[in-house]
């Protein structure tokens, strides 16, 4: 296991541009909100040698892992077993009030992706799962494609995953509830979606990649709870504290675009409005302008990082 760990701490997608972000400073807390296996916590650690890191993540192996991992540095790590929207009760509870910059990984990590019998990835065969937290009594990937009907099911599909083919696949996993035969694999769900909509030749991405991405975000609330995160965790950041956040796919990036940027004091009303009536107020600087996306060098050691995206602020 330890060796494994190495190796994802290694590739922990833009850890020394978002480091270069976070500046970290003797004395300072940070909170690494999306722990995985720890590797931005180590990064962080490493960069100063008496900061200490809150790292946060709801899945138990994770917190395990790291752990152990990260042991090494003392009390200057704590894990803490929550999910990120509920950053403010793991500062009270740890007797923290400000905090001196956050970090973000978004979404599902690699050991999530590896460990089979998770059920996130169709390239094993496993039970349709795709839980975060197990233990958090929420439907699996499965119950939810049993139990929700063609037209939501759609919708999930398109909006999470961004497929527009999602009213076949939604048609096609209903015609299998129908007739009593729900998906419940990983396999199945893959080849259903690829009969469905078909696979041209040369296609580097496998055709359910979108369908499998909309599922998981919707297990696991995914969108539903970043935006209120990002607020919550701008709201416990000190006076020049950082929060960066790494966005996989368009859907979040976009999410974390736009409230960064009403945050930042930008004006949402529509353009016609002869005044500004959505309250924007400026609570945070954005210091990414454009977002950070990795080079070429980590995209060819690490494949997964390829469509990451870096955004940042600091509190004013």
């Amino acid at each position: 296991m330890a060796s494994s760990v190495t190796e994802f701490i290694h590739k922990t997608v833009l850890r020394d541009r978002t480091v270069e972000l976070i500046a970290p400073v003797p004395g300072a807390v940070y909170a690494d909100a999306t722990l995985g296996l720890g590797g931005h916590s180590a990064a962080l650690l490493d960069a100063c040698g008496s900061c200490r890191v809150i790292g946060i993540d709801q899945d138990a192996e994770a917190i395990s892992i790291s752990s152990e991992a990260l042991a090494r540095y003392g009390d200057r790590f704590v894990a803490v077993r929550s999910n990120f929207e509920a950053i403010d009760t793991v500062l009270d509870d740890l007797g923290i009030d400000l905090i001196d910059g956050i970090v973000a990984d978004l979404g599902v990590s690699s050991m999530q992706l590896d460990d089979a019998e998770r059920g996130f990835s169709f390239r094993t065969d496993s039970a349709l799962d795709m839980r975060m937290d197990r233990s958090a009594g929420i439907p699996t990937a499965a119950e939810l494609l049993r139990d929700t009907d063609e037209k939501a099911l759609a919708d999930i599909i398109y909006q999470y995953g961004e497929e527009r083919r999602s009213r076949i696949i939604a048609r096609r996993i209903a015609e299998r509830n129908a007739k009593g035969t729900p998906i419940e694999t990983t396999a199945d769900l893959a080849e259903l979606v690829e009969k469905a909509i078909g696979r041209r030749p040369g296609d580097k991405i496998h055709p359910a990649t979108r369908t499998f991405q909309a599922i998981r975000i919707a297990v696991n609330r995914e969108i539903e709870l970043l935006e209120g995160f990002l607020t919550s965790g701008i709201g416990r950041l000190r006076a020049g504290g950082v929060f960066a956040v790494i966005s996989f796919h368009s859907l979040e990036d976009r999410i974390v675009k736009r409230t960064l940027g009403r945050l930042s004091g930008k004006c949402t009303c529509p353009p016609r409005m002869p005044k500004c009536v959505c309250g924007a107020v400026r609570s945070v600087e954005i210091i990414t302008k454009k977002p950070i996306t990795p080079d070429q060098d980590e995209v060819a050691e690490n494949p997964r990082a390829r469509s990451a995206k870096l955004r940042a602020c600091r509190k004013l």
